[in-house]
């Protein structure tokens, strides 16, 4: 609508018709006044709604409060949801995740930005309590806390056992019967918690934690009887998770029916279909270990004769191999002196050999010896007192005194002339 500011168009309106620009009665609003003005407008006029889109830029913020973007294929818009409201969430908003958000359009006045308040948000597809314990699931498996590696056996015969459930519900009666009904000496612990609502899993996580801390219990039986997801709900809470982790002790998780898996299951150290499967899995009867000792007798029996059996085959193998071991040992002997006479024979052709060889050097030596060519009627001078051998008569003098060596004997000589 467009106004003309003349006298004549000023009469021929009432001064309430005129618009806020209107030349003698404009009224000027703020930017606070005109983003408080829209947002109740938009308040007033949507009021709660739910609204369907995809979840991107999400950020938590340090205070606890959530900042996203909820979008479709074609528009988006901002989001936010109070660190409150995302308390009550089951499961971790995720960038890609399609949800429904139940809340209300309003205007942030101080940015004049349009954003939709979350109070509430459900994931499409599947439920939040099914999507919070898929994610919770994957976390702790990241973390090893499913791994068999780090599952415990149980203890033989326990004799504590601690309990964390409800002690007014049934689950509790079906235990304590089934181990008064099998070893009624047993000790029981009982630790009574909450099983559902607000503040249960808190103090089944503490319950957990204080039988620990006792100190005299074996084992621990943690759960209650069946009921729906919500019901059971408390068990796949993450404290009640890493409570079952850190437990000294080997946990049975013993919660709902058969058909009941819950995050407390995959953590604990063995899983029970049934709070009563689990006191029967602590506490065997009698009976059934009287019928496992008389098995295992059996199939020792049968083991002892078995082997036995393959002892004796092996003996008697053996036994045909051996033959007569006499036999055997005159042969070495007999073999022993055949050998002996060969040694004996050889060492004394060894021994002729050396004989004949000897007598041939000897030969030699002798035809070079100096005391042969004596025989041929020669004789050796050496002059005295050096012990030279005189080889010509210019080493001589008149008067020297030799020795003079015959083939046999010797003579000392003066020498009187030279020729």
């Amino acid at each position: 609508m467009c106004y003309i500011d003349t006298p004549m168009a000023r009469n021929s309106v009432k001064e309430t018709d005129l618009p806020l620009f209107a030349a003698e009665s404009r009224k000027f609003l703020t930017i606070s006044e005109l983003n408080e003005l829209i947002k109740g407008a938009l308040e007033q006029r949507f009021g709660a709604l739910w609204v369907a889109g995809e979840i991107s830029n999400f950020k938590a913020a340090p205070s606890g409060h959530c900042y996203f973007t909820l979008k479709d294929d074609k528009s988006q818009m901002s989001a936010v949801m109070f660190r409150r409201q995302g308390s009550l969430l089951r499961f971790t908003p995720e960038n890609g995740m399609a949800v429904q958000c139940f809340g209300r359009v309003s205007v942030y006045a101080v940015r004049g930005d349009l954003q939709f308040y979350v109070d509430d948000m459900e994931p499409q597809g599947q439920g939040a309590l099914a999507l919070a314990f898929e994610q919770l699931k994957k976390k702790l498996a990241a973390e090893g806390l499913f791994a068999e590696a780090r599952k415990r056996e149980l203890p033989f015969l326990p004799r504590t056992i601690g309990i964390v459930t409800s002690d007014k519900g049934a689950a509790l009666h079906d235990m304590l019967r089934i181990i008064r009904d099998r070893y009624p000496d047993r000790r029981v612990v009982i630790r009574p918690v909450k099983v559902q609502g607000d503040g249960a899993a808190r103090e089944i996580a503490d319950g957990i934690a204080e039988l620990n801390r006792i100190g005299a219990v074996d084992v621990m039986i943690v759960g209650r009887g069946g009921g729906s997801l919500e019901d059971l709900w408390a068990f796949n809470e993450e404290i009640v998770a890493r409570a079952i982790a850190a437990s000294a002790v080997p946990v049975i998780s013993a919660v709902g029916h058969e058909v009941d898996f819950t995050i407390a299951d995959f953590v604990a150290d063995r899983r029970a279909p049934t709070p009563t499967a689990a006191a029967q899995m602590v506490l065997p009867r009698k009976a059934d270990l009287a019928e496992q000792v008389v098995a295992f007798d059996e199939q020792l029996v049968k083991n002892v004769e078995f082997n036995l059996a393959m002892l004796r085959d092996a003996v008697a193998g053996l036994a045909k191999r051996l033959a007569d071991p006499g036999r055997k040992l005159r042969e070495n002997q007999q073999r022993l002196d055949e050998l002996s006479v060969d040694l004996l024979r050889r060492f004394q052709e060894k021994l002729r050999q050396f004989k004949d060889r000897l007598a041939q050097g000897a030969g030699r030596l002798g035809a070079l010896s100096p005391l042969a060519v004596l025989d041929r009627g020669y004789s050796i001078t050496h002059k005295l007192p050096q012990e030279r051998i005189v080889k010509d008569t210019a080493s001589l003098q008149i008067g020297d005194r030799v020795r003079v060596t015959f083939a046999q004997g010797k003579a000392l000589c003066r020498v009187e002339e030279k020729e």
